[in-house]
């Protein structure tokens, strides 16, 4: 879409238009529009007939006319790539051609349909349709529709409206489609002779209970020389899909799949990703390997790096693991408590080289069968996901190490290197002054200080009152990892060298680093000098698929909550803004917002920033931040996603006489002093 334009103009370009520049386009809800170009620091307005058929998130290049005041002005000369191709909306149908009429809060033509490519759609359904093309010149934009919505079905809308909105197509185009159906489901004898032949080694599985795409796999058998040889077997995408086809192209937009609570979008179609890739249990797989040779104080003495075929024995889910980990009783039981050993101690020794130690649950949502939210379970970080994380951390280590010491022509073969900066000055220091305030000391002389004063604070604060809040704003200094050529370490896992390669089934990036580690291992390295542009865009499809879930996750809590209206719960405060600040519920993990407007009838209170609260100017009372309050439910508006509580004071005092209540006799009588 949008490369058909004749405009080949460059960044810098100028003539009698003006100088052109290559950016994102903004479009406001009033219909003007913005293009943002990065490093410049004012925005190039548009106007709505400039637009030339760009559409709000579209990257551009835009021409600047040469029109004087303030503000530069500019005309969209081409679209180079279309953030989103496929809208929801409903069909308006005559007797000879329909429309559909999309559903945005930013403003778009509507799009013509021809009867051929309505798909059984009738007048007013709900549907969701692609722009096929849209020629520049002022022609109507042409559409197809994909698919017919349920009316009763507002849970499939809204996650398939999520899906789009963060760029996420929800079909694959069909030439992806006829480039994956071509690849043969057998694997023929000559590509098994060119591969190290690990079917006999005992090889299994573990991954969620619900997974179906199985990307890696571990392997174990003891050597001769009291060693242990542990493989780290990773399907081989890359010797499925090839580079530079509608497939690669297709999965290399999407960047990622996308993991909402009632459903997956893959980056692969499904018979890529749940059957030829998948490492399911008593079948031969092609994989990409990392195999090291272990001390039983499980240091590397070793390691081999190249393609593999192996047969996994069985399929373990985390919950089967963590069961023989914890009874030290079950299938592969010897193998499976020496890998934990390892993971155990390498996990360790981690954490002692400065990784830091940040503790994560994970909030998942039982479904009906509509997928409607019928409970909340809180998932944990136990041995059994420790161990496949620790081995895929090790992976991932070797490999960017290995690549980062080949070298053409005295420079570094490009590489995407997953990298976490140093946490800034200006974060962390707002953060170390809060610290401070619960007695937690930090030492700012060094990264590697830093570092061992978070693990410090973590340990310390454990099951303490303001564990919570020192762990979310902790969370919160830290640099976004991202994917660059531009390797400066992991500075979270303490590793020098790291990178993706353990999911290239749910990741492109890993398909990107499987691609170069092959080139190296063959020696026929060509750099590719468009690498830290894929990084860029991996990295922002990274962030859009982490918006998605957000957002798919907060709109199950308003589902859920919505069954709570009026209804009065305890909550930690998770958040503090001049406007209000939001609570958590400690029961459901449901975050709401109070505002600080419905506070006005007890006091008017004021932000303060450095201590991540609201002060009353009368009482003096505080909403800090880590603080339990207790609130009722008021309002859940699925449309925003947004949950309103507000604070109940009865609910506060009825639960300090509960305390009170449950207090020896001592206690209270010094209470009352």
């Amino acid at each position: 879409m949008g490369r058909k334009n004749s405009n080949k103009t460059k960044k810098g370009d100028s003539g009698s238009g003006g100088k052109t520049f290559k950016g994102n386009l903004d479009v406001t809800r009033s219909g003007m529009g913005f293009v943002i170009v990065p490093d410049m620091k004012v925005d190039i307005l548009i106007r709505p007939n400039d637009f030339n058929t760009a559409m709000h998130g579209d990257t551009v290049i835009v021409r600047v006319k040469n029109l004087g005041g303030r503000r530069m002005q500019g005309e969209v000369v081409e679209v180079l790539t279309r953030k989103r191709v496929e809208f929801i909306g409903h069909i308006q149908l005559s007797k000879d051609f329909a429309f559909f009429i999309p559903e945005m809060d930013k403003p778009m033509p509507d799009l013509f349909i021809p009867l051929t490519a309505l798909n059984n759609a009738k007048d007013k359904d709900r549907v969701v349709a692609r722009l096929v093309q849209w020629e520049q010149g002022g022609k109507r934009p042409v559409g197809e529709v994909i698919s017919i919505l349920d009316a009763e079905n507002s849970n499939d809308a809204a996650m398939k409206e999520i899906l789009l909105e963060n760029g996420f197509p929800l079909e694959f185009p069909d030439d992806a489609l006829e480039v994956a159906a071509r690849i043969p489901d057998t694997i023929p004898g000559e590509e098994i002779k060119k591969r190290k032949d690990v079917r006999e080694i005992l090889t299994f599985t573990i991954d969620p209970a619900d997974a179906k795409d199985f990307d890696d796999a571990i392997s174990f058998r003891l050597l001769k020389n009291g060693n242990y040889e542990i493989g780290v077997h990773i399907a081989d995408v890359s010797h499925y899909v090839e580079p530079e086809t509608p497939l690669d192209k297709f999965a290399y937009q999407k960047a990622t799949s996308v993991y909402l609570p009632d459903r997956v979008n893959p980056m692969l179609p499904e018979h890529i990703s749940n059957v030829l890739c998948s490492l399911r249990p008593k079948e031969d797989k092609l994989t990409f390997s990392a195999i090291f040779q272990l001390t039983p104080k499980a240091e590397v003495k070793q390691y081999w790096l190249g393609r593999t075929v192996i047969h996994s024995d069985h399929r373990f889910t985390y919950e089967e693991v963590q069961a023989i980990i914890e009874s030290k009783d079950g299938l592969y039981k010897d193998e499976i408590l020496l890998l934990n050993d390892f993971a155990q101690k390498m996990r360790k020794r981690r954490f002692n080289k400065g990784a830091i130690n940040f503790s994560s649950t994970e909030v998942r949502f039982k479904l009906d069968e509509k997928g409607d939210p019928i409970g909340i379970v809180i998932k944990e970080s136990k041995e059994s996901h420790q161990l496949i994380e620790e081995f895929m951390l090790l992976a991932n280590r070797y490999v960017a190490e290995n690549v980062s010491k080949i070298k053409i022509k005295g420079k570094q073969v490009p590489f995407p290197y997953r990298i976490h900066d140093n946490p800034s000055e200006e974060k962390l220091l707002p953060f170390v002054a809060f610290a401070k305030k619960f007695g937690h000391e930090f030492d700012t002389s060094s990264p590697d200080a830093i570092a061992s004063s978070f693990n410090q604070l973590l340990k310390d604060a454990h099951g303490k009152p303001e564990q919570h809040v020192l762990e979310q704003l902790g969370i919160r200094t830290m640099a976004k990892a991202k994917y660059t050529t531009e390797n400066v370490g992991h500075y979270g896992l303490g590793f020098e060298h790291y990178c993706h390669f353990t999911s290239p089934i749910r990741r492109y990036p890993d398909v990107m680093t499987h691609r170069i580690l092959q080139d190296v291992l063959d020696n026929n390295v060509t750099p590719d000098k468009k690498l830290e542009e894929k990084c860029k865009h991996c990295s922002e499809r990274e962030r859009a698929a982490m918006e998605a879930e957000r957002a798919s996750n907060k709109y199950k809590q308003v589902q859920y909550m919505k069954n709570y209206l009026g209804e009065e719960f305890e909550g930690v405060i998770s958040g503090v803004a001049s406007f209000g600040f939001w609570v958590e519920t400690v029961e459901h993990k449901c975050e709401g917002l109070i505002s600080v407007n419905s506070l006005l009838e007890y006091d008017e209170f004021r932000h303060v920033e450095s201590d991540y609260c609201l002060v009353g100017q009368r009482s003096g009372r505080k909403f800090r931040m880590g603080d339990k309050v207790w609130i009722k439910v008021v309002a859940a508006n699925l449309t925003k996603r947004q949950l309103d509580y507000e604070w109940v004071v009865a609910g506060e005092l009825v639960k300090e006489k509960m305390d009170e209540a449950a207090m020896p006799e001592k206690q209270k009588a010094k209470k009352k002093k």
